[in-house]
């Protein structure tokens, strides 16, 4: 972060890149966070993104962190809210999936467009090397959300179970997607509520 960024004023124009690039991310992808759409769905001048970010790499971390960061925030309220909610299989289900696919969308297909951008997205991380410290630390800490949720739901699992809980979603997800099935967000709740039944 420069240190145009430490007042006041700099704190909230570079907030608002961010927020900004992390709904475009969101929305589109990485190819989808470029300077001139980050400054333009902020309104801000285009050279702020420069001004606060060293480089673009810089800007779509900073959004990558701030979109994780906000969706492990959601999944602690949901966390600290299990003990008056439902604790049944079925909610257990919708919450983790909720963590692991994202907030679930209106509509059928605009839900199963939000899981395929989803995944395009966490695939692409792979491409991107200086994501990969970012992406370790968050996953370290989706996984102990994760399991602090089973743990309160009444289905404790350890790190390995856990490990194949997440692989048994992501490859009902990705089947699903492969074989275009309208719906990856349901063959997946199948998939987890099967294994935990």
């Amino acid at each position: 972060m420069t240190t145009a960024a430490s007042t006041p004023k700099g704190e909230r124009r570079r907030a608002a890149l961010v927020e900004a690039a992390a709904a475009l991310l969101a929305e589109g992808g990485f190819d989808a966070v470029r300077h001139r759409a980050v400054a333009e769905r902020a309104g801000l001048p285009l050279a702020s993104t420069t001004y606060y970010f060293d480089s673009l790499d810089d800007l779509v971390a900073a959004a990558v962190e701030h979109h994780s960061r906000t969706e492990l925030a959601h999944g602690r309220r949901c966390l600290d809210d299990l003990t008056t909610r439902d604790r049944g299989v079925d909610a257990l289900v919708e919450l983790v999936l909720e963590l692991l696919l994202g907030p679930e969308q209106p509509g059928r297909e605009a839900d199963a467009e939000a899981v395929l951008l989803r995944y395009e997205r966490l695939v692409a991380t792979g491409r991107r090397t200086y994501l990969r410290p970012l992406m370790r630390t968050l996953s370290a800490e989706l996984n102990a959300l994760l399991t602090e949720i089973f743990a309160r739901s009444g289905t404790p699992v350890d790190a390995t179970e856990l490990e194949r809980l997440v692989a048994l979603v992501d490859g009902a997800v990705v089947n699903a997607l492969v074989a275009v099935d309208p719906e990856p967000r349901a063959a997946a709740a199948r998939m987890l509520r099967n294994a935990l039944s």
